[in-house]
């Protein structure tokens, strides 16, 4: 089960408003690049510029905003003939940086360590990759969980807002990061598992 499998309810909201955007000439690869910036910059704020916790308030808001862009993006190419290729290396890409740039900043709040931190983010990347090599074998992108994007943008957003709100770390949280990890090896292990099992290998 993962919070990406809610997705068609999302889409079927934001539908309406695909369609203004269409008609208004907006493109899938445009509002891929602009999540994109958008995270990236807001990434890069909070780790050197080291602003006050409240801060980290705007990552939950900004993951439910980009969940929105992604599934806009989405529709715009699937619905209103927009795809290309440029776009299916652009969404696979910047997904990957953006997540890179929003999980860094907490390798700054206490009790999580940099190297766990880090861990994180490689393994999300791979996670991505996993997914996106499903084709390659004969079978469909795989988004299967137990921590995929949506998932990781639910732990990473609720995070944001605890620090935000300036309620302390108990040491023992420590342990959220490498527990993360584990959880984001094993999507990589399902998705492999699952994409072998659909081609019939």
């Amino acid at each position: 089960m993962s919070i990406y499998e809610l997705k068609p309810r999302f889409q079927a909201l934001l539908r309406p408003l695909v369609g203004r955007l269409a008609r208004a000439g907006v493109t899938a690869n445009q509002v891929t690049v602009a999540a994109c910036s958008v995270s990236v910059a807001l990434g890069i704020w909070l780790f050197f510029g080291r602003p006050d916790r409240w801060a980290f308030a705007l990552i939950p808001l900004w993951m439910f905003l980009r969940m929105a862009f992604n599934a806009i993006d989405g529709m715009l190419a699937r619905e209103h003939g927009q795809k290309s290729a440029l776009g299916a290396f652009l969404n696979e890409l910047t997904d990957v940086l953006s997540d890179a740039a929003l999980y860094a900043p907490f390798a700054l709040v206490a009790p999580f360590a940099g190297f766990w931190v880090g861990a994180v983010i490689v393994l999300a990347a791979m996670s991505e990759f996993a997914g996106a090599l499903g084709p390659t074998v004969g079978a469909s992108r795989r988004y299967d969980g137990p921590m995929g994007k949506s998932d990781r943008a639910f732990v990473f957003g609720a995070l944001g807002l605890y620090v935000a709100l300036g309620w302390p770390l108990a040491p023992w949280a420590a342990w959220l990061m490498p527990l993360l990890a584990a959880l984001v090896a094993w999507t990589i292990a399902n998705r492999i598992r699952r994409a072998l099992a659909e081609a019939g290998h």
